[in-house]
């Protein structure tokens, strides 16, 4: 049997030198658990990580570059054999395969995806929308393998779609406060946001949405949650 959500002790963190991954962890190091936090940038991860306090680590990583991955989790599980949650933030993921993995007696990953991939409205970000439906597809197969697996099904997966959270995400746009409150009502403030996933948590939710989030996540499975169970049984 899977684990409740907030059983592990440990957690790494990708993209965790800001926005969500940086809230979460916050949150996190609030509750007692261990953070490390991984990121492309390592001024920006040095600052966070002096934010956080409580020893927090921090490795460089773009997880972009493919080559380096194997090598960075080889290098992470050897120098902290205590970790036992990955949180999948970074914007982009790889797809990876579960049968070269030995799992824990208990263990839990939580994926980052989007409102946005769900519906993707933003139409300008059509990469970033289908990386995040991809985390959403991904995630539920990735609940449905190991949740089939005489090992796996000690693995507890948890999916968190945001919706627009008032970050630094849009720093690249013409506009890069156009997430924030005071031009889109609809934003949700960090402390806002982490209060949804903080009940999510607690509750043991698999997937937990957040303001607008919340209906859309749950149309959505009433549309498609029974097509997919009669598919993955």
């Amino acid at each position: 049997m899977a684990p409740k959500t907030l059983a592990f002790k440990c957690a790494l963190v990708t993209g965790g030198g800001g926005g969500i991954g940086l809230a979460m962890s916050k949150h996190l190091i609030s509750l007692g658990k261990s953070v490390i936090i991984v990121g492309r940038t390592e001024k920006t991860l040095a600052q966070a990580a002096k934010e956080l306090g409580n020893n927090t680590s921090y490795y460089v990583l773009d997880t972009g570059n493919i080559s380096a991955i194997p090598e960075f989790c080889q290098k992470a599980i050897n120098e902290h054999p205590e970790i036992d949650c990955l949180i999948n933030n970074a914007a982009v993921q790889r797809p990876l395969d579960i049968n070269n993995f030995d799992f824990k007696e208990a263990a839990t990953i939580i994926n980052i995806s989007s409102l946005l991939g769900y519906i993707p409205t933003s139409i300008i970000n059509p990469v970033y929308n289908a990386t995040k439906a991809w985390m959403h597809f991904w995630t539920m197969n990735l609940r449905t393998q190991l949740s089939n697996d005489e090992k796996g099904k000690n693995v507890k997966v948890v999916e968190v779609a945001p919706p627009t959270v008032a970050t630094n995400l849009h720093r690249d746009r013409e506009d890069p406060d156009d997430n924030k409150k005071e031009k889109n009502p609809n934003t949700l403030d960090m402390p806002e946001f982490m209060d949804f996933v903080a009940k999510g948590w607690e509750q043991d939710m698999d997937t937990i949405g957040a303001g607008m989030s919340v209906g859309v996540v749950e149309r959505w499975y009433k549309a498609f949650g029974e097509e997919y169970q009669k598919a993955a049984a």
